[in-house]
Formats: C-alpha cells, sequence, structure tokens
C-alpha cells in the first residue's frame, strides 16, 4: 500500500521535474520529504520503487532519482544491510551512466546535486569501515561481498567522480568564467536557456568529492590538486550550499594542516567559523544542522591544532578567537609543553577532528577474520604524532627569539641547556619546520618570527602583519546599532 501523501509527493515531483521547476523540486526535497519522512517513515523506509513507478508513468529516470532519495533516507534513519549497499551503489552506478552519456534536459536544484555527490562519498566511506569489521560477519555477508567485489571499488568510486569532471568539462568552464566569458558562477550553474545544468553542477560538485575521497586515502597532494580550479578566495558555487561550503573548506584545511601549510588552514578555518558564528540561527530547520555544529566544532579543534603548531594569533578573528579561548584556551596552554600531557591532548583532538579515514583495499577472505576498520586512522595519527614530536624543541627557541632582537649562539647555547653544535642543529629544524611548499611550489614560511645567523650571532627578524582597520570599524558599528536598538526600546515616561 502507498499512502496518499507519497503518491502525491512522487507524481508532484515528477511534474515539476518534467516542467523544469527548479524551486518547487527544491521546496519538496528539502521541506515535503523531510516532514513525510518524520510522520510516516520515521523507522521505517518508503515504498519501493516498484510501488510508485505506475504514478509516474514508470520512468526510467525518476525512478533512478527516486530510488536515490530512498537510499538517503535509508542511510539517516535505519542501519543498511550488506545487500542494500551493494543495490545503492548499482542505482548510483545506473544514474551516474544515464548523466554521463544519456540526453539530460532536467534542471535540478543544487542542493539535490550536492547530496548526490555528498551521500555517493558518504556511502562509500561507510561501506569501506562496514567491510573492514569482519570479525561478526556471516557466513551469508562473506558470501556476498565475495560474489560483489567490485561493489563500492576505489576505482569505480575515483572514476565516476573523475568521468563527471571530465564529460562536464567544469575545469574550462571555470577558466572561462574567469575572464568573463561564461555566467556559471553568476547564475549558481543553472542553464536559464532551456537546457540542463545537472552534468556541469556535478561536475563541478564532484571535484569537491574527489577532495574528500583523497583525505580519506590520506593523499593530501593530490586531494587539493583536484581543488584547484576552485578559488576558494572568492564566493562561488560551492559557497551557496551550505554542506558544500563546509565539507569543502573542512576538508581543505586539514589537508593543508597534514602538509604542514598551517597559515592556508589558519585563514580559511578563520573565515568558515567566522561565518558559521554569523548566520547559523538561519540554519536551525535545515536537516544538515546537526553535521553543521558537529563539523563547526572539529574545525574548532583543527584551529586550535594549527595554532599550536605554528601560532599565528593575529590571523584570527576576535569573534572567533573568543569561542576558541572558551573551547580550547587551557589545552592550548598545555599543549605548547610538549610533555606527555600535551602529546596526549593533541591525540585528542586530532582523533576527534580527524576524517573517518579508509583502507580502500579489500579484505583477504581466506585468512582468520579480524577487524582492520582502524588501520588507516591509526597510520595518519602516527604520522601527525611524528611530526608533533619533531616540533618538541621549537617552542622553547620561539620563546627565546620573542624576547631578544640579536643573541650569541653561545648565550642561547647556554639558556636551552645545549652545545652549540646541537643549537645550530634546532635552528635548523625551526627553518624547515617553519617552511612548506604551497600548491605552486614555492617555498612560504609560517613563521610569525624569523631569523638569520651572521658571525655566530643570531638577528631575528619579528613580522608585522598589516593592521585590519576594517574589522574593528565594522565591530564599533555593529555596536553602536545595538546601543541604538536598546534605547529604542526603553521607554521613556
Amino acid at each position: 500500500m502507498v499512502p496518499d501523501s507519497v503518491k502525491s509527493f512522487v507524481v508532484h515531483m515528477y511534474r515539476h521535474i518534467r516542467d523544469k521547476n527548479v524551486y518547487e523540486i527544491h521546496q519538496m526535497c528539502e521541506t515535503s520529504f523531510q516532514s513525510i519522512s518524520e510522520r510516516l517513515f520515521k523507522e521505517t523506509p518508503w515504498p519501493s520503487v516498484e510501488a510508485i513507478a505506475p504514478y509516474v508513468d514508470n520512468d526510467h529516470v525518476f525512478c533512478l532519482l527516486y530510488r536515490e532519495m530512498w537510499f538517503r533516507h535509508l542511510y539517516a534513519r535505519l542501519s543498511p544491510t550488506l545487500k542494500q549497499r551493494i543495490d545503492s551503489y548499482d542505482n548510483y552506478c545506473s544514474l551516474f551512466q544515464v548523466v554521463l552519456h544519456g540526453v539530460v534536459n532536467m534542471q535540478l536544484p543544487n542542493q539535490w546535486l550536492w547530496d548526490m555527490v555528498d551521500e555517493f562519498v558518504y556511502q562509500f566511506q561507510s561501506f569501506c569501515q562496514f567491510r573492514a569489521k569482519l570479525k561478526n560477519k556471516t557466513e551469508e555477508e562473506i558470501a556476498l561481498l565475495r560474489q560483489h567485489d567490485k561493489a563500492w571499488n576505489v576505482y569505480g568510486v575515483l572514476n565516476f567522480l573523475q568521468a563527471l569532471v571530465e564529460k562536464s568539462c567544469i575545469i574550462q568552464i571555470l577558466e572561462q568564467d574567469k575572464h568573463g566569458l561564461e555566467q556559471f558562477t553568476a547564475t549558481d550553474g543553472y542553464d536559464y536557456s532551456g537546457g540542463s545544468n545537472v552534468l556541469k553542477v556535478l561536475g563541478y560538485f564532484s571535484m569537491v568529492g574527489l577532495l574528500r575521497v583523497h583525505c580519506l586515502l590520506g593523499d593530501y597532494h593530490t586531494a587539493l590538486k583536484w581543488l584547484q580550479p576552485i578559488d576558494i578566495t572568492q564566493q562561488g558555487v560551492y559557497t551557496s550550499v551550505i554542506g558544500c561550503h563546509i565539507a569543502t573548506i573542512y576538508h581543505y584545511g586539514f589537508a593543508n594542516l597534514m602538509l604542514r601549510r598551517y597559515l592556508d588552514s589558519v585563514r580559511e578555518f578563520n573565515k568558515i567559523l567566522l561565518y558559521i558564528f554569523k548566520t547559523k540561527q538561519y540554519h536551525q530547520k535545515s536537516p544538515q544542522y546537526e553535521q553543521l555544529l558537529k563539523k563547526n566544532e572539529q574545525m574548532y579543534a583543527l584551529l586550535a591544532l594549527c595554532l599550536s603548531l605554528c601560532p599565528q594569533p593575529n590571523l584570527v578573528d576576535d569573534s572567533v578567537s573568543s569561542q576558541l579561548q572558551d573551547k580550547y584556551g587551557e589545552k592550548m596552554m598545555r599543549m605548547l609543553r610538549y610533555d606527555d600531557e600535551a602529546f596526549g591532548i593533541y591525540d585528542e583532538l586530532f582523533s576527534y577532528a580527524c576524517p573517518k579515514f579508509i583502507t580502500p583495499s579489500p579484505p583477504c577472505l581466506e585468512e582468520p577474520l579480524v577487524n582492520y576498520n582502524q588501520d588507516a586512522y591509526r597510520l595518519q595519527l602516527k604520522m601527525f604524532l611524528y611530526e608533533v614530536k619533531q616540533q618538541q624543541l621549537l617552542s622553547g627557541v620561539r620563546t627565546f627569539l620573542k624576547v631578544y632582537s640579536s643573541i650569541s649562539l653561545a648565550k642561547l647555547a647556554n639558556y636551552m641547556e645545549v652545545d652549540e653544535p646541537t643549537l645550530r642543529t634546532i635552528l635548523l629544524t625551526y627553518k624547515h619546520k617553519t617552511h612548506a611548499v604551497d600548491s605552486d611550489g614555492r617555498i612560504i614560511s609560517n613563521a610569525d618570527i624569523d631569523f638569520y645567523i651572521n658571525n655566530d650571532m643570531i638577528y631575528v627578524v619579528e613580522s608585522k602583519p598589516a593592521k585590519r582597520y576594517g574589522d574593528f570599524f565594522l565591530r564599533q558599528i555593529a555596536k553602536l546599532e545595538g546601543v541604538i536598538n536598546d534605547m529604542d526600546r526603553v521607554k521613556l515616561e
């Protein structure tokens, strides 16, 4: 039995898709689908595609879209079985094949297209984690894994995302957009001349999907390479969907943290955290609100890690800095000591804020079955803590260099209780660890203070950041408006 509200939903959705009524489709996805789910399908799946197909002329493409929403609801509300995970992959394959090789003339909301890519990557990650927990698998599940060994294969997932990027020609479109020859950003990717936005926008969001997949695999250089065509210093289509905006900056910032490009991470985390701080009340009714809050907390933890490894408080806005102090002020002070307790805090914050890393290779089902779902995470944590350990002596050097404008090597060696050759090694380590290679291959400095040595004397050069007068005036204007509003509410007798 198909409830009347579901019949009405699919009939209206089908009509709006045929009419290219993007606004109504968006409303139905974001509001109607959620309210019906809450009312009728809180703990059960929606009616099967076979049940609703007669109401939509058995339209093949609509049925694929409906199944995409069906599986998304299943993952959000219930625990999918192994068979359902495999069926969902098959549905994505069929849907993306239609987009890549068929003649698609639909206009779909950017939110839905982002949800497709986001859910595709999430389900891949979820499958890899599920498959890696072999200890409690039944014989039937082991047989299914053997039979469907190509389901959620890492090469298949990467190939689909790359094919969407290449077939959509989105990289060339964005290049033309920069020179004013295209209107992709101005129209948020929609095609108002009667064409379709589906392939172009899916290609665009697939670049963010590839950033995310390569972060999950621990390949941070390739992850950032896929994001290069999108200029994240500017407003773009990725900022029009809040979930995409946050996922992009979160993975971009994390990849740069792991590559020691701390300044890039701090700048982007600061911007997105300030944006969330100012606008989160407008997203309270969004289905993505809980995810938004979780990512917000994780990015504060990542910002705390960045600033502990590379103190650059001048890059952080006052309101973000205030929130950061409330959440992690005490822990950041303890992290600067680099003792066992400090390493424990680095471990804790990294474990809380990092992505759920995956081992993409299928298991060997002939050997004794063991769980290996934590292996990738442990490896990334080990690499991160190894980097933290290498920076152990640098906080002491930084403390002394902040005090002196010039100091002899012998004097500093005496203060640090090491001999001169060891001090030279520490200073070289400081130079190395405070420099990184950017995406263009240039060596950039992350240091708030720098130095050079001449005739056994160390000369300190402290970088002075440009003062940001605009922020100061904007804060004062906001305060003044608050005072005026308060005065307006006062009733004079």
